[in-house]
Order: C-alpha cells, then structure tokens, then sequence
C-alpha cells in the first residue's frame, strides 16, 4: 500500500477517484501477504488484467475472472469504487451519520441506491466479537420511537404515550472500553438478565440505575444502583458513559435519519456503535477499520427490506 494513503475526507475524494487506488487500497487489506487468492476455488494462480482492473484464475472453471469486490459488501454492485469509498469515509467518521439524501446529492445516485449503500456498510461495521465485557460495566436501557405529541392524530390514537410503541434498546459499556447494544423485545428481567450474563464476565462490577429488572445480577456481579431520583452520581457509580452514547445515537436518529423503521433499527445501532468504539482512533483508522470489515459479509436489497419474493432494480 502506497504511504501517502488519505488522511482526510478532502484527500480521501482525491486519492480514491483513482480506480488503480482503491484496488491497491483494498487488495492490501485483503490479501495482506500480497498473494491474490482466486475467491472461487483458491487457488494462487492469477494475473491481473490492468485493461479491466480485475484477475484471472489460471485454472479453468465458471467465474475465473473476478474483481476486487467478490466475496465483499461490495459485490455485484454496479457503482464504482471511486464513490463507494468516499461514502464509507463519511459514514465512518461524521459523529452523527450521514443521509441516504445527502449521499445522493453528493455523488449522483438516486436516494434509494444511497440508501442501500449506507446499509452494507453498516453490515460492515457490526462487531461480531465474542469478547466478554470485564471490570467495571455500565448497563442501562432506553427506548426509541417518536413522541405522541408529534404524531398525526389517527395515529396518536393507536399509541399510548410513555414507552409504549417504541422499541426498547439495551446498552452494555466497559468503562474506558467498548459498548455494546441491541434490540430487545422489552426491559423486562426475563429478556435482560440473560444477555448480561452471555456479555459479561462472572464478579465483574456492574453500575445501573433502580430499575427492577438489574436486582437479581448482585447473585453473580457486584452490583452497585444510582438512584436517578435522587442523584446521577455517587462516586465512581453511575450511567453517564452509557448515558452520553444514548445522547449520541438519539442526536444521530433525530437530525440525520429523522424516522428509522423498528425494523432496521439494529443497524443504525451497529453504525452508532462503531464510532462510539473507535472514539480513541483518527479518520484514517476508523476508514481502515471497515475496511477490514466489508470481506465475507453481504446482504441483498430483497433480503435489506424483508421481501425475498420481489425483484428489485437498484
């Protein structure tokens, strides 16, 4: 990989409007021995074709000929990587995400085609480690959804103000370290209590408010409460870390993406967490940290929107 890789998003649009750079950028990644490996039968005989930026299998067999992005988020798409890759530039580093109509009007892409794209790197930024959480941990909850008060009237009627309608989400945060979030059915002890278990390691110290549901946790963790009613902070016990990441991810929910679908939720949460994690790293880390992420991993638009009967041209 060459040294003067982009630093920032203004050297980034410049460095990747090369197609000869984005291949370099992401074959370092992918094959970082240098030896290509041919996606369909893995062999290591293959020539690149520079007059069609792709490589050829020496063996013969169906799909000998294959580009960089087989096997990637970025398969099958007909966009190039001259665009792809500013996108995840932006989508990795703006602190409160990016619109699909935004990305539209900045690369010359219909809204839709936008949208799809900021979904597979999502997919991309998804931590799938299988870590447990250790030390001291914060765990606390909150709830997505719009306000009744904001609401057309018939549908206002449908709801019930308070949480109902909305979708419970739960927070998991090594202090100085990682969070970890998902969607939950509910906030009830039946539903949370087992995924702190599977998340945290056994006598780890774990901070919550009053809420119910965490009582139960004082039979394997030290459990330490904050009463909200009466204080935010007693010493090093408190929820503010996980409390500032929900400030985070609302901000980013309500000023960029405005209404996200309970159904696509989980994704916007994998978006919000990667750049809460990587917090620590500059622009160019976070960017080389998807990177290493888009191999291996791929979703279709009839699998993004649930319809795996209808045909979509995107």
């Amino acid at each position: 990989m060459k040294n003067n890789q982009p630093k920032t998003l203004q050297e980034a649009v410049v460095y990747f409007s090369n197609e000869s750079n984005c291949i370099e950028y992401l074959a370092a990644f992918r094959w970082p021995d240098g030896v290509v490996v041919c996606p369909t039968c893995g062999s290591t005989k293959v020539s690149f074709l520079e007059n069609q930026n792709r490589w050829q299998c020496s063996s013969r067999h169906s799909k000998r000929q294959f580009s960089i992005k087989v096997g990637t988020i970025f398969e099958d798409s007909p966009i190039s990587l001259t665009k792809w890759l500013p996108v995840m530039w932006m989508i990795a580093n703006c602190k409160n995400g990016v619109s699909s109509w935004e990305i539209h009007r900045a690369i010359g892409v219909t809204q839709k085609t936008a949208w799809f794209m900021l979904h597979r790197i999502r997919l991309a930024m998804k931590d799938e480690s299988a870590d447990l959480l250790s030390g001291e941990i914060e765990a606390d909850e909150t709830y997505i959804g719009g306000k009744a008060i904001n609401m057309h009237a018939k549908k206002k009627e449908r709801k019930v103000t308070g949480m109902i309608g909305k979708a419970a989400v739960l927070g998991l945060l090594e202090r100085d370290g990682n969070a970890r979030t998902m969607v939950v059915e509910d906030a009830k002890r039946r539903t949370v209590i087992p995924i702190i278990r599977e998340s945290v390691e056994k006598g780890s110290t774990i901070y919550t408010d009053y809420l119910a549901t965490y009582r139960v946790l004082a039979d394997e963790y030290i459990h330490q409460i904050v009463d909200h009613a009466e204080t935010y902070v007693k010493g090093r016990v408190h929820t503010n870390g996980l409390e500032n990441f929900w400030s985070l991810l609302k901000r980013g929910i309500k000023g960029t993406y405005v209404a996200v679908e309970p159904f696509h939720l989980f994704r916007y949460l994998d978006e919000q967490t990667f750049r809460f994690n990587m917090r620590k790293g500059n622009d160019a880390e976070r960017f080389s940290k998807v990177v290493k992420r888009i191999i291996g991993k791929r979703i279709t638009y009839k699998e993004l929107i649930g319809k795996e009967g209808q045909t979509q041209a995107v």
